[in-house]
């Protein structure tokens, strides 16, 4: 295991050409290049970003999935091409990085009947998910589906389904998001185990404020115990929002504090 960054925590700090070098010359090991908007999407941006990251190894890229990820599973043909076509272009961003993952949310659960579940068509979304992960898989990348609270994994017992259906798919555990969901995370964790491809991770303080790892309440120690124990060997990525620490160079701190964690349960990895 090891810490990293997602850039998603420089949003609206830097532009991701100055993030990576940023992070690069922290001395942070790995990195999630959070894509935000469809002019980053593509190899051309990809190759600028590969130009500029160092010796910063890239784990993974995150779209802003709203754009085009929902459209993904349109019964519209029109819509689901076009949508494609944007999913084409945000691999091969990922190849340009060398990028292994791509941390996917999917549909929307915008409606209340959404949010619980009872109207959802897994056989249409097995259709879907199979069809994307496909997609992925032919082209090099591996497709990770997040718990987020308001998106296609919003509850436990959704990615079991999926999964079993679907060998190729892969989870990502977020923290933050299970807090939000009032699911603690750990039964996240206990449904994606082997297929968990790496962690986005945070911290909170008493009054649940999102901090950096270090500066709140959350028990680190024990999130890595239960990752031990799954024999969970990925990344852990910092992401949290721009006004959640003053400083960019306590993000380095935040993987210092992550991988001193790791190395005392037997478990820190070189990128």
């Amino acid at each position: 295991m090891q810490a990293g960054v997602s850039t998603a925590s420089l949003f609206m700090r830097k532009y991701n050409e100055e993030a990576l070098p940023l992070l690069n010359g922290l001395g942070v090991p790995c990195a999630e290049v959070f894509l935000t908007s469809f002019s980053e999407y593509g190899k051309e941006f990809g190759d600028l970003l590969a130009s500029k990251k160092g010796d910063l190894k890239i784990n993974s890229v995150h779209a802003l999935n709203t754009e085009f990820e929902p459209q993904l599973f349109s019964a519209h043909p029109r819509v689901q091409t076009d949508a494609y076509a944007w999913a084409e272009k945000v691999l091969q961003a990922a190849n340009a990085l060398q990028a292994p993952y791509y941390t996917f949310h999917g549909t929307t659960r915008m409606k209340k009947a959404a949010r619980t579940g009872e109207n959802d068509d897994f056989p249409s979304m097995i259709k879907g998910f199979e069809k994307l992960t496909d997609f992925c898989t032919n082209r090099g990348v591996t497709l990770c589906l997040e718990n987020v609270e308001w998106s296609t994994y919003n509850r436990v017992g959704v990615f079991n389904v999926l999964s079993s259906a679907i060998p190729n798919l892969r989870g990502v555990l977020d923290i933050k998001q299970a807090r939000i969901s009032g699911t603690p995370y750990y039964e996240y964790l206990n449904e994606m185990r082997e297929k968990l491809a790496y962690v986005h991770i945070s911290d909170v303080d008493t009054n649940g404020k999102i901090r950096l790892p270090g500066q709140g309440i959350f028990d680190f120690s024990e999130l890595v115990s239960r990752l031990k124990d799954t024999d969970f060997n990925g990344a852990l990525l910092i992401e949290v929002y721009k006004n959640d620490y003053t400083h960019e160079r306590e993000l380095k701190t935040a993987c210092d504090y992550i991988n001193e964690i790791l190395y005392k349960q037997d478990c820190l990895t070189n990128p």
